[in-house]
């Protein structure tokens, strides 16, 4: 399903069951999260890199044996791969990395028009990558990030920002506000090993929080629903059916017991 007006409000981050498959560089395409679709309602694809700074930064990881997408266009990779699965029953999105604004508004577009959400990454701390002025530097500099999450969010699209725990010198629900200011709908945290952020993220403001790390099984899903995530994330594992199955289980039945009288 497409949205055409710009002027269209965005749609709100809502999907069941509360599981996204979440992006890996250079694994998480079209064919991945059609295959992941039996068990998840929402996906975000990529990391892709945008721009020129980044796209560089990119290819420097290739050359270390790292995988990325590096299409030639990649707005236009942006588009063929959500519109793959206009068929598939999930909530798509598109993690993206850029140290500029101009391409992050045409790929904002896209994902508007696609009725996708599209994802900020403020997450990856691969050297080139922050040295490339993308990726976990974001969560250092809150008015670049801002910047950016306005530019995406004046297109009309739904926002998501992906940010990590245990940062130094970051104040993950004090950056949340202004993030919630600045127009983002949702925050995917990396919990790492401070999974109790997460509820301090999820009190300090009103965005969808999705929470991601180590979600394996029931234990680790009520661990961060508990803390008052809406959502959680599988990475790694996101081609194991094995162990989507528990988590969208799990995460099913959670949800269930929260609406009984």
């Amino acid at each position: 399903m497409s949205r055409d007006a710009a002027s269209d409000p965005p749609a709100p981050l809502e999907f069941r069951p509360r599981v996204v498959l979440a992006s890996l560089s250079g694994e998480s395409d079209a064919d991945w999260a059609r295959a992941g679709s039996e068990y998840a309602g929402a996906a975000a694809l990529g990391g892709i890199a945008l721009d020129d700074p980044t796209r560089a930064a990119a290819r420097e990881l290739v050359a270390r044996d790292r995988t990325e997408f590096l299409p030639d266009d990649p707005v236009e990779y942006v588009d063929e791969q959500l519109a793959a699965l206009e068929d598939v029953p999930l909530r798509t999105g598109f993690n993206v990395r850029t140290a500029t604004l101009d391409p992050l508004r045409e790929v904002a577009a896209v994902c508007r028009d696609r009725d996708a959400f599209l994802e900020i990454n403020a997450h990856c701390r691969q050297d080139e990558m922050c040295a490339a002025g993308a990726g976990e530097t974001l969560l250092r500099d809150s008015g670049r990030l801002c910047e950016q999450v306005e530019t995406a969010a004046e297109t009309g699209a739904t926002v998501s920002v992906k940010v990590r725990t245990e940062v130094p010198g970051v104040d993950l629900p004090s950056l949340a506000e202004h993030l919630e200011t600045a127009g983002a709908d949702a925050v995917h945290v990396d919990a790492m090993d401070s999974e109790a952020v997460v509820g301090d993220v999820a009190a300090a403001t009103d965005l969808f929080v999705i929470a991601n790390n180590e979600v394996r099984d029931e234990g680790s899903v009520r661990e961060y629903l508990d803390h008052g995530a809406d959502a959680v994330s599988v990475g790694r594992p996101s081609d194991e059916p094995a162990v989507l199955e528990r988590v969208r289980d799990a995460t099913t039945a959670w949800f269930a017991e929260e609406v009984e009288p």
